[in-house]
């Protein structure tokens, strides 16, 4: 008879590992559930959510802001000299980026030979280096044209900026009975 080891094949390792892990497992837990570390699932639940309840308690907001929403009433379109300081005077004035320099007759020239309407689409749409409507988009058509008469006539044109658009007549009777105190 031969003492000698032959080892052990694949299949007894398979079979072998897995049982000796889960049975180490089981073992463990038998343990834990006699000196009574484990709870039972319902107690594992309502401590996390007792612990939750605190954390947003400690977080919550002293106050709540609530925005309101403000009827500015109809829109009005500004003058030319408004959107040219607040918008176009940011390139004209300095020149930046090749824009005409409001005055500079000699840049505007070309520019006022090509016309009035020629002008305004380019400023609406946008031209070269020039963003669409000067790069705010909430101007309105009316507004563009007003600047662009502005800044071409102090350079030298003379254009007739569009008149302004009057509200329609519900909207201002809406804004009178706004603003009248009631009785």
């Amino acid at each position: 008879m031969s003492n000698e080891y032959k080892g052990s094949s694949l299949w007894q390792l398979i079979l072998v590992i897995p049982g000796a892990i889960l049975a180490f497992t089981l073992i463990i837990s038998l343990i834990a559930k006699s000196f009574g570390v484990a709870n039972e699932p319902a107690a594992a639940v309502a401590e996390p959510a007792a612990a939750v309840a605190a954390s947003d308690a400690n977080i919550k907001p002293e106050a709540t802001v609530e925005v309101a929403v403000a009827d500015a009433g109809p829109h009005v379109d500004k003058s030319g000299e408004e959107v040219v300081k607040a918008v176009c005077g940011m390139c004209h004035t300095a020149g930046l980026m090749n824009a005409p320099k409001i005055g500079d007759n000699g840049q505007w020239a070309p520019r006022i030979a090509q016309g009035y309407d020629v002008l305004v689409s380019h400023a609406i749409n946008g031209i070269r280096s020039m963003p669409a409507r000067g790069g705010n988009p909430a101007l309105t058509d009316g507004e563009i044209a007003n600047a662009v008469a502005n800044m071409a006539n102090a350079s030298g044109a003379s254009f007739k900026a569009p008149a302004a658009k009057a509200a329609p007549a519900a909207d201002a009777k809406a804004a009178d009975a706004a603003a009248a105190p009631a009785k």
